[in-house]
């Protein structure tokens, strides 16, 4: 049987040989992190009857916190949140570690069976739909080589950024610098800085993360920003929730504390569009009640942008505040001159002495995970497609992904598409239909797929999908207005057509 991908009829390791066919899933999954092992579940639960694996190209299940293991790194949502709805998140942290988040998600695709669907080193490469066969045939780079797989439905929960490197800028003269320079996406295993100066070049998630986790061991860390990220204590442990589970049985307390959270973060993000001025003041009150009276705030901790213009970085009990208050680390905000022997020199002319340089400066998007799609035969330019409720794309059919929101728990968009994605394959058995293919919206507005201002969004955004100006082709940042859409709004509705 020739490739579709490729037009080979040449068998290779793990391709089948003239005559056979490759082995036919209902539906395939890509990606066992967060939100492929949540779709897996829910498919398992929804369709017990269907076909089903989940290929990871890394060797672990986990995604972005396996893959993450530099120190302290944590969640940036609560993880009320942030876990399944249908396996709540019991733990005592409200903003977790990575180690406590990735097993937490290696024990739901156990209890759900999923561990046993997932084939790890299985790197998908390219994906083409033949319209007569009404089915996919997806190009996979194995252990073993290369291998072909068909599927009625492709569902890629690879994220939106390259796991294989981060985003590093141009740093004049780094090859002069006598010490050592890491991304936290390839922290190596071995490094050790305590008792070393530690320059962080970045202000978001990440480097907030960082400062405060290095700071209990290093000689000395500075946060080198270009400008300051708007930055708000949580309490590590939410104490509304403790009060929730010691006074309702604990079916009523998970929904309880979940839906508590939910709605803090909505009316935050509301006040954040509409009272910008307000929010503003509200969050430098915050943080000037944990930083010694004096400390330039004005300079460190007060960004140019409104509140959620970026994401919001989230410090659990105060830690990076804790630091720079105790003399344990600092804040720079200036830019990069030059390395140097000795370290960093800026362009004030000051030098940082450093003997580990941490570049946290932010992700490559990586559309679709960067798989080649094709349909009959033609090539999709993924960022000329329009985002059908933020999960499909325009003109290719049977295939779904998962994008989370960007001002609330990437989960809960992730758990709006897996059930959602389980509604329409139910409602194409009860109709004996093969094909759903999303339709480009009447108008020829088309809007971000995001609407964040960070820097990886806008270094990416011209790769991304887009949006049209209205439902379903739009999708707002609001779970509650969504939960409607995709719980309680019409399969069959204008945006897409079946056959």
């Amino acid at each position: 049987m020739a490739d579709a991908a490729t037009g080979s009829d040449a068998a290779g390791p793990g391709r089948p040989g003239p005559g056979q066919r490759p082995e036919h899933l209902d539906v395939l999954v890509v990606g066992a992190g967060l939100s492929g092992v949540g779709a897996a579940c829910r498919l398992r639960t929804a369709h017990p009857g269907r076909s089903l694996a989940v290929l990871e190209a890394r060797e672990a299940i986990g995604g972005t916190w396996d893959l993450f293991r530099y120190p302290g790194v944590r969640s940036d949502s609560d993880m009320h949140t942030l876990g399944y709805a249908f396996r709540p998140w019991r733990g005592d942290k409200a903003l977790a570690d990575g180690d406590s988040i990735r097993e937490y998600v290696v024990e739901t695709a156990r209890a759900y069976g999923v561990d046993r669907l997932v084939r790890f080193g299985h790197r998908v490469v390219s994906a083409s739909w033949s319209g007569a066969d009404a089915r996919w045939t997806v190009r996979v780079l194995g252990p073993a080589g290369e291998v072909l797989l068909t599927c009625t439905f492709l569902y890629i929960c690879s994220g939106y950024y390259d796991y294989g490197a981060g985003y590093t800028p141009d740093l004049p003269g780094v090859e002069t610098f006598a010490g050592t320079v890491v991304h936290p996406q390839a922290w190596p295993a071995g490094l050790d800085c305590a008792g070393k100066r530690v320059v962080v070049l970045g202000s978001g998630a990440t480097a907030v993360t960082l400062v405060p986790a290095l700071a209990g061991t290093a000689a000395h860390v500075t946060m080198l920003q270009r400008s300051p990220t708007w930055v708000l204590s949580l309490p590590g442990r939410d104490p509304v929730a403790g009060l929730l589970r010691r006074a309702l049985p604990q079916r009523a307390a998970d929904p309880a504390i979940r839906w508590k959270n939910i709605l803090a973060a909505q009316a935050q993000y509301a006040v954040s569009r509409r009272r910008p001025e307000l929010m503003k003041s509200l969050l430098l009150k915050g943080v000037r009640a944990q930083l010694p009276e004096g400390y330039d705030v004005a300079t460190h901790f007060t960004p140019r942008y409104a509140p959620w213009d970026e994401r919001l970085c989230f410090v659990p009990d105060g830690d990076l505040f804790r630091a720079v208050a105790s003399g344990r680390a600092s804040v720079v905000t200036d830019t990069v001159d030059t390395f140097v022997p000795e370290g960093v020199r800026t362009s004030s002319g000051e030098v940082l002495p450093a003997d580990v340089v941490v570049t946290a400066t932010g992700l490559v998007l990586l559309p679709v995970g960067g798989i080649a799609l094709s349909v009959d035969g033609e090539p999709v330019d993924v960022a000329q497609t329009v985002a059908y409720k933020a999960m499909m794309l325009t003109g290719v059919p049977n295939l779904a992904f998962t994008v989370g929101y960007t001002n609330a728990s990437w989960t809960l968009k992730a758990d709006l598409v897996a059930e959602y994605v389980c509604r329409l394959l139910t409602y194409m058995d009860r109709k004996g239909l093969r094909r759903v293919v999303p339709v480009p919206p009447p108008t020829d507005e088309r809007l971000p797929l995001l609407d964040l201002r960070s820097g990886y969004v806008r270094r990416g955004l011209d790769a991304l999908p887009k949006q049209g100006p209205r439902a379903p082709w739009r999708v707002h940042q609001n779970y509650v207005r969504d939960r409607v859409m995709f719980r309680r709004g019409r399969v069959d509705d204008e945006g897409v057509r079946f056959g």
